[in-house]
């Protein structure tokens, strides 16, 4: 079944967002979803509960995750050479109706959540470790 609709969301900075397409094209979304993290950041959001975002993420009013598949490439094309990075797992079905699936680049699908994460939606962290070449080696995404 291939479904299409269109909604206008709120941006969690209070600035209009423009109205955002979705689709089903007949085939599951993620189950995990993942989001990759200074280990500093991390750490405030662990000891206030909750994470707010990440400077991008707040600048676009929701925060950027990715699946499993697109976690590499996320992570090749913004934290190349990047340090104490964590990778974070998250259980997609707990982020309810604020979790929304939208078009980025080459029209792929990406979750996108419209709210704070609740670590209690969390089911893993793990580092991100840094190779020579300045990619980072990913650990089991099962």
């Amino acid at each position: 079944m291939n479904r299409r609709w269109a909604w206008t969301i709120p941006a969690l900075s209070g600035k209009p967002h423009a109205s955002i397409a979705s689709e089903t094209e007949g085939r599951a979304l993620e189950r995990i979803i993942y989001k990759i993290v200074p280990q500093e950041l991390w750490q405030e959001a662990r000891a206030e509960g909750l994470f707010r975002g990440a400077s991008i993420d707040l600048q676009d009013g929701y925060i950027h995750l990715s699946t499993a598949a697109q976690s590499v490439e996320t992570a090749r094309r913004y934290f190349t050479g990047v340090s104490g990075l964590l990778l974070v797992a998250v259980e997609a079905a707990a982020l309810g109706d604020a979790l929304r699936y939208e078009p980025s680049r080459g029209g792929d699908l990406f979750p996108h959540l419209y709210a704070n994460l609740p670590m209690g939606a969390v089911l893993w962290e793990k580092p991100l470790l840094l190779k020579a070449d300045g990619s980072h080696e990913f650990p089991e995404m099962a």
